[in-house]
């Protein structure tokens, strides 16, 4: 017979950076490695354990959920949940040593890893251009035009710092439409964000470096950076972007600055013109460097595009980031970075080094795709698509909702960001609703997740959604209907 754990007492912090379910999930974690807690053994009811902890039932089950789904613990219906009985001993000295390991670490780098973003086309994923719309004729034309042409290039190792042509001409378009001044020399192709973050990191970083990060901001790179060691500083984003004073007032000497200017990432806020100039200002008395991560400022509905942070650089601190996967497709895993001149020779030598290089057949495949006009008349029709999806989303949502959600429509991007009106209980648990919508088939994100110092009193509630695959009015309504279900519980 199991011995019942009634007895057990799980304390969380709600200063701590981790999400209160993860907290849950440590302790638990925590208490089998050390043996308070045995195969076999009772854990408390969902319901107990959220009464003791003065939390929603929702955050308790998502925890209980992690850790079935990791082995930890098994669910038997009414009889209870338990211990798992077949946990094998190096699961517990490992977690017993990643225990003693996260006690030594510093406060500041003791951040969870936040959801996945994930890489699957369901519903309202945010990010996931309209892959409906993506002109895949002319795509295939050209990609089988470079299969067939017996370059010789196409069966090398592929340049380690970009396709030459692909260069040249992210060169000229960044001139043109960004305002962004850089020779071919200064461009290097990768793949994906997460490579252009690790080619940064390893050419400028230093053990513990300490770096700005939007308070919220965009949990790929969180995710990236925090595993890569960076000591991340949380800095609160308002209605005019980054606050750099703040930045300042927390960290003054950082080393980095990681920032989503033209589009922020979740809140879709633009950087001010006046903070842009102060945060510019800071890099270039500090010697420290701004890591620009311009993803999806193709997408403006309400004006002109708005010119790169990197155009206003006369000291040469920014880095400037783009990528293929938001206005092409994912698929393609192709970013590229524009870095300070006094930098490149640094970084061609790191690419040499790390065995960089994206496949020719698609580098080449989207040089041709701009030099024929193509990326130009992609990204005109997608605005006009964009504008129409996300105004019926947004329709959607605060006619399922009512007055239970607020919804300020994106200037920009690809995504909106739906923020939850107070429960009669007081804030509500995106999270849970989240975990509930996904379970629904959707792809949705909790806004609470996207702080890195965690949930608060303070931190907004509600679900980032993305817009661009919502191909008419009805499929809108029938997702907002779905969402609707998975906030009711």
């Amino acid at each position: 017979m199991s011995r019942a754990s009634n007895t057990l007492t799980i304390a969380i912090d709600r200063r701590e950076a981790s999400p209160i379910y993860l907290q849950i999930c440590e302790r638990f974690k925590a208490a089998i490695a050390a043996g308070h807690l045995k195969p076999g053994d009772r854990v408390p009811a969902l319901r107990g354990l959220a009464t003791q902890l003065n939390t929603a039932r929702g955050t308790v089950e998502m925890a209980y959920n992690i850790l079935v789904d990791e082995g930890y613990v098994q669910m038997r219906g009414a009889a209870g949940t338990f211990v798992s009985s077949s946990l094998p001993g190096a699961v517990t000295r490992s977690a017993a040593r990643k225990s003693r390991e996260r006690a030594d670490a510093p406060r500041v780098r003791r951040v969870e890893q936040a959801a996945d973003i994930g890489n699957d086309a369901k519903p309202l994923r945010p990010g996931l251009p309209a892959l409906d719309a993506f002109p895949r004729k002319v795509w295939s034309r050209l990609v089988a035009y470079r299969a067939r042409s017996g370059d010789v290039a196409a069966l090398t190792y592929p340049d380690p710092s970009g396709y030459r042509p692909l260069r040249e001409r992210i060169a000229t378009y960044l001139g043109l439409s960004r305002g962004v001044e850089c020779v071919p020399e200064q461009v290097f192709v990768t793949n994906g964000y997460r490579s252009t973050l690790e080619l940064i990191l390893r050419s400028l970083a230093k053990p513990d470096d300490r770096g700005w990060f939007e308070e919220p901001g965009y949990l790929l790179a969180r995710n990236f950076l925090v595993e890569a060691g960076v000591r991340l500083v949380p800095v609160p984003v308002d209605q005019e972007g980054l606050d750099v004073d703040a930045g300042i007032a927390l960290d003054a000497d950082a080393r980095f600055a990681f920032v989503t200017p033209s589009h922020q990432s979740p809140l879709g806020v633009t950087l001010s013109l006046a903070r842009r100039m102060k945060l510019l200002d800071w890099a270039s008395r500090a010697g420290s460097w701004i890591v620009e991560d311009d993803y999806d400022s193709e997408f403006r509905y309400v004006g002109r595009p708005l010119p790169a942070l990197k155009s206003l650089d006369r000291d040469d601190r920014v880095i400037y980031c783009g990528t293929f996967s938001k206005v092409l497709f994912p698929g393609l895993r192709l970013s590229y970075v524009v870095v300070p001149e006094r930098a490149v020779a640094r970084f061609a030598k790191l690419t040499k080094s790390m065995n960089a290089g994206s496949p020719y057949l698609f580098q080449a495949a989207v040089a041709d795709f701009i030099a024929q006009g193509h990326f130009a008349r992609h990204l005109k029709r997608m605005r006009a698509l964009y504008a129409e999806r996300r105004m019926l989303l947004s329709n959607a949502i605060v006619k399922a909702f009512g007055d239970r959600v607020s919804i300020e429509l994106p200037t920009g991007g690809m995504h909106l960001v739906a923020i939850f009106s107070k429960g009669r209980d007081g804030l509500i648990d995106d999270m849970a609703i989240a975990a509930r919508a996904r379970e629904a088939g959707l792809a949705v994100l909790a806004l609470s997740a996207w702080y890195l110092n965690g949930r608060t009193k303070h931190t907004l509630r509600g679900i980032v959604a993305g817009f661009a695959n919502v191909a008419d009015a009805a499929e809108a309504a029938r997702l907002a209907r779905l969402l609707r279900r998975a906030y009711d519980g």
